[in-house]
């Protein structure tokens, strides 16, 4: 019989199930073997598959060719509603059928591995409450109706309180998960939502001067979306399963609890020594523990208190980490490591690197480059005497070249990001467009320095590197110009010579601007929110927030104005200088690019640029 109800609830009744179609599908009556229970199951599951029925039924109806069933292929062609709106909306409701399709798919198989699965196996595979769900579906029917249904309904909620507070109390206090079913709204894991995005969606250009709707919620996004195959295994095993979160409880204390629980985590699996981290909760288990068992008693929920006590070991958390992070770890130091290797502090090392590696990055890379490149770096480094024998180990250059991906398939360096993907890559033009920096982050800074984040610090840092050396080129050029100021000079020379002047106007007034009007000022921004607060969670916004900046204010995120100023060459110069001066113009006024404005003011001061119709290089 399992077989038939499989295939009823696939829409396809006979005559164990029945269809009517005024009361749908139903168990027959003239089923001896049956008992009542297993009848009520069984009709139960039915209006479940009468749903589904009239649901194919309305697809067919409007499409004419999507899961026919028979019974109801004799119906005559309906000439109502039509279109290609309704059309659309018959391919989404297919869409969202195809879970139940496959749920009913498995449950087959199921059955075909065990025989005495029951029936009410089928139930609890398609019922969809489940878990902390129970909660939410008790405490709406409790918020109404007479006063004794709602007082026993108050005390089910009550005692159903009682197992999410023990789920709490393991999680929070002890970063345990103790889940085997998968009941509550933190799970481990990558978190689900945004997964399915629309890529045509995401890079719609919204007229932004070149911004897409993916780059704009970049710009928005405080906190940065981080991409989960990026993330340490130590870190952001866990997230929420929104779906069993209770409507009562607001998605923002949820964010906190799987912050905690995650911090907590994060301490009682790694072998650090205790006497310098110290208990993360310091020492308050027994009292957050009380307070979890005070709230448990409580014969009704009450938001406000649950809130309060969640915030009062979120505090302790989050100080008790910038402590470790600020204090012992020394989080200042780091980030001005961060600023003189990734975003080019130390420019006098990367002037000199530049001259040394500008031979073997010109070429495509192989091979052997990554490992010529470092020795080039150590050079540098000791050039400008920099030998700092605890830094540099923990920095190293690498160079995608073609077949590395196969190559380095048993596992990335330590403090290298993983390879997103394993597709195919274009061969890089050149070393220089392969080229990129890691770090090897000491616990526990991999918190805040995670590996996406060390991807959005390379992205910057290819980009600064390729401003700078063009900066270095148009020197070299004028140092060839010097040589040969004594010998007579035609009117060609001239015009290259006037060509070069605007060319290092130009980028000149751009390194200032990247290095001082962004770098500079979103640097010491940060700087003092840090000291401003002893809140962790405070820090990771202010990060989120300064590296966000960094991405929106240095052209990286609009296409047209990284490709327009890199790379410069002397043929379309005056073209690329006349889109720059447009779109600067353009954006100026928006509040998303205001910032760009302040390299405008500097290219156009004495509105020589202006005058010239916004066009360098004549």
């Amino acid at each position: 019989m399992i077989h038939e109800l499989l295939l009823a609830l696939s829409g396809y009744p006979g005559t164990i199930f029945t269809w009517n179609k005024r009361t749908g599908l139903q168990v027959s009556q003239d089923l001896p073997f049956l008992h009542p229970s297993e009848t009520s199951v069984l009709n139960r599951l039915c209006k479940l598959g009468s749903d589904y029925i009239r649901f194919t039924e309305f697809i067919e109806q409007h499409t004419g060719h999507v899961h026919p069933q028979e019974h109801h292929t004799n119906q005559p062609n309906q000439t109502g509603l039509h279109g290609i709106y309704l059309r659309a909306f018959c391919t989404g409701l297919d869409s969202m059928l195809q879970p139940y399709r496959q749920a009913l798919l498995d449950l087959e198989q199921e059955f075909l591995g065990d025989p005495h699965l029951t029936i009410s196996h089928v139930n609890y595979k398609l019922d969809q409450i489940h878990g902390c769900q129970i909660l939410e579906t008790v405490y709406k029917h409790s918020c109404g109706g007479l006063p004794p249904v709602r007082m026993a309904l108050e005390k089910i909620l009550a005692v159903c309180h009682g197992v999410m507070y023990k789920q709490l109390a393991a999680w929070m206090l002890h970063g345990l998960l103790l889940d085997q079913s998968e009941e509550f709204f933190v799970k481990q894991g990558p978190s689900a939502g945004g997964a399915g995005a629309n890529q045509e969606e995401e890079e719609e250009d919204l007229g932004l001067g070149g911004l897409s709707g993916k780059q704009l919620r970049e710009l928005q996004d405080l906190r940065l979306i981080e991409e989960e195959n990026m993330l340490a295994p130590s870190l952001q095993q866990f997230s929420l399963r929104t779906e069993m979160l209770p409507s009562y409880i607001p998605i923002r204390v949820a964010e906190k609890i799987l912050f905690v629980g995650e911090s907590v985590q994060m301490f009682e699996n790694h072998n650090h020594s205790p006497s310098r981290a110290g208990s993360i909760l310091k020492h308050q288990e027994d009292l957050f523990a009380a307070e979890l068992h005070r709230l448990k008693q409580q014969p009704l929920f009450s938001l406000v208190d649950f809130e309060n006590m969640i915030d009062r070991i979120r505090s302790t958390v989050a100080e008790h980490l910038w402590t470790l992070m600020v204090e012992e770890s020394d989080l200042l130091e780091q980030l001005k490591i961060i600023k003189d290797f990734y975003l080019l502090g130390r420019g006098e090392l990367y002037q000199v690197f530049i001259d040394l590696a500008q031979q073997m990055l010109k070429t495509p890379p192989t091979a052997v480059t990554e490992h010529d490149v470092n020795v080039a770096f150590q050079q540098a480094a000791h050039k400008v005497l920099l030998d700092d024998d605890n830094l540099l180990p923990l920095l190293h250059l690498t160079v995608d070249y073609q077949g590395k991906d196969s190559k380095d398939a048993s596992g990335p360096r330590d403090g290298a990001t993983p390879p997103q993907d394993t597709s195919p890559r274009e061969v890089p033009p050149t070393g220089w467009a392969a080229l990129g920096l890691t770090y090897k982050v000491q616990w526990p800074l991999h918190i805040l320095f995670t590996p996406a984040v060390l991807e959005k610090y390379n992205v910057v840092f290819r980009y600064l590197l390729s401003v700078r050396r063009v900066q270095s080129q148009l020197q070299h050029c004028w140092a060839l110009q010097m040589q040969r100021k004594h010998l007579k000079s035609s009117q060609t020379d001239a015009v290259k010579w006037r060509l070069r002047n605007h060319m290092a106007f130009l980028i000149d007034n751009l390194q200032y601007y990247l290095q001082v009007d962004v770098l500079e000022s979103q640097f010491s921004q940060l700087l003092q929110q840090i000291n401003s607060t002893r809140d962790f969670e405070s820090i990771r916004l202010a990060h989120d927030h300064f590296l966000s900046n960094l991405l929106a204010q240095s052209f990286i995120l609009l296409k047209p104005s990284s490709s327009i100023i890199l790379p410069l060459k002397f043929q379309g110069f005056r073209r690329q200088s006349s889109l720059l001066f447009k779109i600067l113009s353009s954006v100026r006024n928006h509040q998303i690019n205001s910032d760009l404005a302040q390299l405008l003011l500097r290219l156009d001061y004495n509105k020589y640029y202006t005058q010239a119709g916004g066009t360098l290089g004549r």
